[in-house]
């Protein structure tokens, strides 16, 4: 979202503070882009090609107007270079448009832009499960109990098991951002030591239903509230003894490169977009279909 919003401000910039032969269709100079030592039918094919081909930063803008509106783009100065070097060694516009989307630049955002990566190993024995155990699909979630945005994940991940009450399972795994949200690494313990007496989900509902207000006296009034065994959970609780698992699971997480949560895995594979239902969806419903696809491994 950071970067929507940083482009917003830009454009909203750019209308204040840029001079109308700024116009990226019509402005003969751009910012960072050296014409030097094209001839002028050199510098106007360069230039019909900026305006016209994409840039690969997700800003959905040509070359030309990408450089006009955020001259910081790394993506639209690299790929501008390659079309001044292009057009300098008498490459043809469909040459340089093969060079442009086979660069290096470009691979790397395409393997970023895709929404599935490709599958992961993830230890999933001993996690908690929620859906039956022969579920075609597998959805293992790295999750905070004080993170707002896992908060408001929940309710979309109890639509999508209710969609797919036969084919999809979830594993829960712990990932606490304790640096940012204090209470998270006790909510996690207290998680897995309500786990242990059988009622993890309900405690796991119950710490999301109070992710705002999380503190010790809260999360042993949930475990009161949901019938465990006060003696044994303060018992837990006072040594750690769930410490080292949820230690494990975050380990296992930086491993896999998380860095936020929610952070989900579709069949081991890491999944790059929204918690929700309408944009998983397509994304179920085709790991469902027969396909000769490596699926992730999960142990």
């Amino acid at each position: 979202m950071g970067c929507f919003f940083r482009l917003a401000a830009l454009l909203a910039l750019t209308c204040l503070t840029l001079p109308a032969q700024t116009d990226w269709t019509t402005a003969t100079e751009l910012p960072g882009v050296d014409f030097t030592g094209l001839t002028p039918a050199q510098k106007e094919l360069a230039l019909k090609i900026l305006r016209g081909e994409t840039c690969t930063c997700r800003c959905n803008m040509k070359l030309a107007e990408c450089r006009i509106v955020d001259p910081p783009c790394g993506d639209s100065r690299a790929l501008a270079m390659i079309v001044i070097e292009g057009v300098r060694n008498n490459r043809t516009a469909d040459e340089i448009h093969e060079a442009l989307v086979n660069s290096a630049i470009a691979e790397m955002r395409a393997q970023q832009n895709r929404i599935l990566g490709d599958p992961v190993d993830i230890a999933i024995a001993g996690s908690p499960v929620r859906g039956p155990s022969n579920a075609r699909i597998t959805l293992v979630e790295f999750s905070d109990f004080e993170c707002p945005y896992c908060a408001k994940a929940v309710s979309e991940i109890a639509a999508i098991m209710a969609a797919y009450p036969k084919d999809v399972k979830l594993v829960f795994k712990e990932f606490p951002l304790d640096d940012m949200h204090p209470h998270a690494l006790m909510a996690a313990e207290a998680a897995l030591a309500a786990n242990d007496q059988g009622k993890f989900w309900e405690m796991h509902d119950a710490l999301f239903a109070n992710a705002r207000r999380l503190s010790r006296d809260t999360v042993f009034a949930i475990a009161q509230s949901i019938g465990l065994d006060m003696m044994r959970f303060s018992r837990d609780m006072e040594s750690g003894r769930f410490r080292k698992a949820v230690e494990a699971d975050v380990a296992e997480g930086n491993k896999l490169g998380i860095y936020g949560t929610p952070s989900l895995f579709v069949d081991g594979k890491p999944y790059r977009g929204p918690v929700m239902l309408s944009i998983l969806k397509p994304i179920l419903d085709a790991e469902l279909k027969p396909q000769p696809a490596v699926t992730a491994a999960t142990r």
